[in-house]
């Protein structure tokens, strides 16, 4: 069981209609009913329950927002006064949120699926020993875990990771056992409800579940003998597959994508058909099709994969926006949200920051 080190690490220094005439009550309600009635009628013909007029600014604000009940094409979300980084990104469907977590400082941010505008949910640059933050997920409950990426190497006083409720509220940070240079990098709610989170350092797979009022991390899997621990970025995006009885895991610096049987944490290889996956960073399952986000390549990788994640076919690849590093994404709300990281540029104010909805639809 890994030691829960809620208490904060030491802060340290971050970089309107008309009125009818008088004499004729009778005619002005009789227009009024008519009036009513035609706009009940056309509501129902549109699937309205309720009308609303807006005019001058308040049009405009609703356009912002997405408005008449759309969703806005890209999501703003604060900065650092010196510059701003972003990788993961985390939905809750229940209550229509997103959680995007920065880089630099480990901030975490929140975001509606209808309002433009994301605001700064939990403080970073020390915050609960939190100095970056990579992969986040959201279970059932609305419980937020966040991946600490390198936060605890060379700091053994600091979280590889944390929970938190829908509210705020720290229910774990904890350490991971068994390795000192763990860099967790993802997370996924795996068919029994804990999180799994990979290694980006070793081919690990550690599972964080709850026992009661207290909170354990372990070491779920050790593919050690199967992959190869090899320089750059090892083992990172994660997804359950359709059936529930494997994760599919990437790893970007080979460009292979591996599967963790959920019964014993067994690995195979899955055959991509010679694709080039080089850069595979985050995964989105939707049904049989997998996306692959293949961030500094700047290129977006679907295909059509089994129900239990041992076989892929009819890979389609395709350039994303030559602007963006794209690293992270998850359905909301039946619309892809990916986090436009900022990876390419050095830290400086050079935003606006985006989450960009349906980016290559």
């Amino acid at each position: 069981m890994a030691a829960d080190l809620r208490t904060p690490a030491p802060t340290v220094p971050a970089e309107s209609g008309t009125a009818p005439k008088p004499g004729a009550p009778e005619m002005g309600r009789s227009m009024k009913r008519i009036i009513a009635t035609a706009l009940a009628a056309a509501s129902l013909a549109a699937g309205i329950t309720t009308a609303t007029v807006t005019t001058g600014a308040g049009e405009a604000a609703a356009s912002e927002r997405g408005g008449h009940g759309q969703s806005p094409d890209r999501y703003v979300l604060p900065g650092d006064e010196a510059g701003s980084r972003f990788e993961g990104i985390g939905v809750d469907e229940r209550r229509g949120l997103f959680y995007v977590s920065e880089v630099t400082g480990g901030e975490i941010h929140r975001g509606g699926a209808r309002d433009a505008e994301g605001e700064e949910w939990l403080a970073g640059d020390g915050t609960d020993g939190r100095y970056t933050a990579r992969g986040v997920t959201v279970d059932r409950a609305g419980n937020v875990y966040i991946a600490g990426g390198p936060n605890g190497i060379g700091n053994p006083d600091r979280p590889d990771l944390w929970v938190y409720s829908h509210d705020g509220e720290l229910l774990a940070a904890l350490r991971v056992p068994g390795t000192p240079d763990a860099f967790l990098n993802d997370v996924a709610i795996g068919a029994d409800g804990a999180a799994y989170f990979t290694n980006s350092n070793d081919p690990q797979i550690f599972r964080v579940a709850a026992a009661g009022d207290s909170w354990s991390a372990e070491l779920w899997a050790d593919a050690s003998g199967t992959i190869d621990r090899v320089a750059g970025f090892n083992l990172g995006g994660i997804v359950l597959s359709a059936d529930r009885s494997a994760f599919v895991v990437a790893q970007g610096n080979t460009g292979r994508l591996w599967r963790f049987a959920t019964a014993d944490g067994v690995v195979s290889e899955i055959d991509t058909q010679g694709a080039d996956l080089v850069n595979a960073d985050g995964l989105v399952r939707e049904g049989n099709q997998l996306t692959v986000l293949r961030n500094f390549s700047k290129m977006v990788a679907t295909m059509r994969i089994s129900a239990d994640g041992d076989a892929v076919r009819r890979v389609v690849q395709r350039a994303s926006d030559p602007e963006r590093v794209y690293t992270t994404a998850k359905m909301l709300h039946g619309r892809l949200l990916a986090v436009d990281s900022k990876f390419d540029e050095q830290p400086a104010p050079s935003g606006p920051y985006d989450v960009v909805g349906s980016p290559w639809a």
